[in-house]
């Protein structure tokens, strides 16, 4: 066995193995080629046989030591290392072991590789080569519990989606069953007004509902791919809720709702964010609240402006509590993950597509920002959203009135919250207040103050209270005090209905619920000068006889109800049913005569995009700049941006929702 071998590969060796021998599985023999020191009472050269036995009871552990023997035993070298079992690529193998050095358990591997082979093809010499690969077998073993987690997680996520699957499908059909059914009994009735009324009623709830379905599963699908982006811009937090309050307002009347929100915190309103998301974070949040809270029930939105913000940012919390039915411990921990909904018959009953909170805690981190919930089933739930925005130069630090301060007001609110809000707001700017939840109440004080010769100088009166109503509690303070005090009325509605009547009775201004700090300091700022008439909501439709309206839109469907809509609003309608025939109507001498365009985006031969382009280059300076609206099913925040680069004036998002239409086109008009 005397051979000479390189130093150099002796020395590479070295490096990687910790020992390594040569063998003579013939003749049972070894030699030694490299030794680390504690192996160094190993004997150089000598019996094969030996030197497994003496290895196999130095520090190896006990569970390894049969296996170690019975693969490195000579006669299973030549067995499993016979020529004829041999490929080109299979001239080796090995075995993992565990060993107890100094107190450590680590892995090592020994390695057999043929270095020639006998006459008869068995092995003649080999090499038994010994690595320490307890690395390795850390990042194998980490490496196998990742993969392990990866699979169990896609396993539940494959679950999820099953799930969600089975539910959409049944929450899919609900509403279409009831469309179709609906619009089958329609047909059947159609002779009987209210029956019908009823029944399109039913039809439209069912749309709406399926609408949202749609658009959740949508919105899941282009957070997950990516495609929504952050866009921050000016925004002003008292606009963003009572928007929210008035989409709100339909269902807290329907299911009778006690609806708080509370403001008094904020003194940043104007903020740098993404308006749209913050939109739609808190309106995710409040209808799950609504939804899962029982009618005559209670929900509170309250906003807390922290301290400690950086320079020219604020920090928030939007907190959404609500004693409705609550959830478990354990589904709290999964409230956020997308397609759950906790199994239980009240839960089962409510329609849904569990990707609610999921949409909302993705928006939320790419905002920067945290969501967290605490629940009690049966008792209620809490999520409070925490956000850093950039605040703006618009930001006035409002202070004392001077020519208020230290005057006394009267509130008056059948809700206590409410009466408290707006009395922390009022010493803000500087006033001594009181409050009741009675108007009767309200009307006995204000006329004791007066006899007792120290009145209020300010009241501020809830429109709708269970005792009396608001105006009438005004017209009787009026009758005890006069015409000079500013009497506001505070209110959830919109006051374009009462404003008159509220006028005559005496009311000097009005206040929208919910109530910002500023917004009370501006009312009672001006409150003896006249106060502008707020626009209606609905807007008159007399303004629009006689107007012409080219339409462009592909589908007929969606063109007999465009049409059907506009006709009735009382504009002549023109149709055409692509983007080249649009711009070929307004070339000619037809086009002399449009007032505006409605361009649906997504057409054949040319889209809208490209149609409106073409139109803003006519050299009719008039019809180059008639005003162009985008009505389209696209209805991402991606898309009205679109609309906008391309000429558009606007863009407005199908369903045709009337009142939106309408107040769009009187912009323009």
């Amino acid at each position: 066995m005397k051979k000479e071998y390189d130093a150099d590969i002796l020395k590479a060796f070295s490096q990687s193995y910790f020992a390594g021998i040569l063998v003579n599985v013939g003749e049972d023999r070894y030699e030694v080629l490299h030794l680390v020191s504690w192996m160094r009472h190993i004997s150089k050269e000598g019996s094969y046989t030996e030197f497994l036995e003496e290895i196999l009871n130095d520090s190896i552990m006990q569970e390894y030591q049969g296996q170690l023997r019975e693969k490195l035993d000579p006669s299973y070298i030549k067995k499993t290392l016979n020529e004829d079992e041999l490929t080109e690529i299979d001239r080796s193998y090995y075995i993992d072991y565990k060993v107890i050095r100094e107190e450590q358990r680590r892995w090592c591997r020994a390695s057999v590789v043929i270095v020639d082979l006998c006459d008869d093809g068995s092995p003649n010499h080999v090499l038994v080569l010994f690595k320490d690969i307890t690395k390795q077998k850390e990042k194998d073993m980490e490496y196998q519990r990742t993969l392990k987690e990866a699979y169990q997680l896609a396993e539940r996520a494959n679950q999820a989606k099953t799930t969600f699957l089975n539910n959409m499908s049944h929450d899919i059909r609900t509403p279409m069953n009831a469309i179709i059914g609906f619009t089958s009994l329609a047909a059947t009735h159609i002779d009987e007004k209210e029956r019908l009324k009823d029944y399109l009623s039913k039809i439209m709830t069912s749309s709406n509902h399926l609408l949202s379905l749609i658009n959740d599963v949508l919105d899941m699908s282009r957070i997950e791919s990516g495609k929504v982006k952050i866009e921050e811009s000016p925004c002003s937090i008292p606009i963003v809720i009572h928007d929210l309050r008035n989409i709100l307002q339909t269902d807290i009347k329907a299911k009778r709702l006690d609806f708080f929100i509370d403001t008094v915190d904020v003194v940043d309103e104007d903020v740098i964010c993404d308006k749209l998301r913050l939109n739609q974070i808190l309106l995710n949040c409040m209808s799950n609240a609504m939804k899962y809270t029982k009618a005559g029930g209670t929900v509170g939105f309250r906003i807390i402006q922290k301290g400690h913000a950086p320079e020219g940012f604020a920090d928030y919390d939007f907190v959404v509590k609500d004693n409705g039915i609550g959830m478990s411990e354990e589904f709290a921990e999964h409230i956020f993950e997308p397609f759950t909904r906790e199994e239980t018959s009240t839960v089962s009953r409510i329609p849904g597509t569990g990707l609610g909170m999921a949409i909302t805690k993705n928006i939320v981190d790419m905002m920067g920002g945290t969501i967290k919930v605490k629940s009690e089933l049966g008792v209620g739930s809490e999520f409070t959203i925490s956000l850093r925005f950039k605040t703006t130069q618009q930001n006035s630090k409002r202070g004392v009135i001077k020519e208020l301060n230290g005057f006394r007001a009267l509130v008056a609110d059948d809700s206590m919250d409410s009466c408290a809000s707006v009395e922390k707001m009022l010493r803000t700017i500087g006033l001594r207040s009181e409050w009741t939840t009675s108007g009767k109440e309200a009307i006995f004080r204000a006329k004791y103050a007066s006899q007792e010769n120290d009145p209020f100088q300010v009241y501020i009166i809830d429109w709708l209270m269970p005792d009396m109503n608001g105006i009438e509690v005004v017209r009787r303070i009026r009758m005890e005090i006069g015409d000079e005090v500013p009497i506001i009325i505070l209110t959830a509605y919109d006051w374009a209905d009462i404003e008159q009547e509220a006028r005559e009775a005496g009311v000097t201004a009005f206040c929208a619920k919910p109530l910002f700090v500023s917004e009370l300091y501006d009312v009672l700022q001006n409150a003896s000068r006249p106060v502008k008439t707020k626009d209606k909501t609905i807007l008159e439709v007399e303004a629009f006889k006689g107007k012409e309206i080219l339409l462009v839109e592909d589908v007929e469907l969606n063109r007999e109800i465009a049409e059907t809509i506009l006709t009735e609003a009382g504009f002549h309608v023109n149709s055409v049913e692509d983007g080249k025939q649009a711009v070929d109507y307004m070339e000619s001498e037809k086009g002399d005569m449009i007032d505006l365009i409605l361009m649906d985006v997504m057409m054949p031969v040319m889209d809208g995009y490209e149609a409106t382009q073409k139109i803003r280059q006519l050299e009719d300076k008039t019809k180059a700049d008639i005003p162009i609206i985008a009505m389209t099913a696209n209805a991402f925040e991606e898309d009205a941006k679109a609309a906008i680069e391309a000429g558009m004036n606007a863009h407005m998002a199908k369903p045709i929702r009337i009142e939106s239409l309408y107040e769009i086109i009187e912009q323009y008009l």
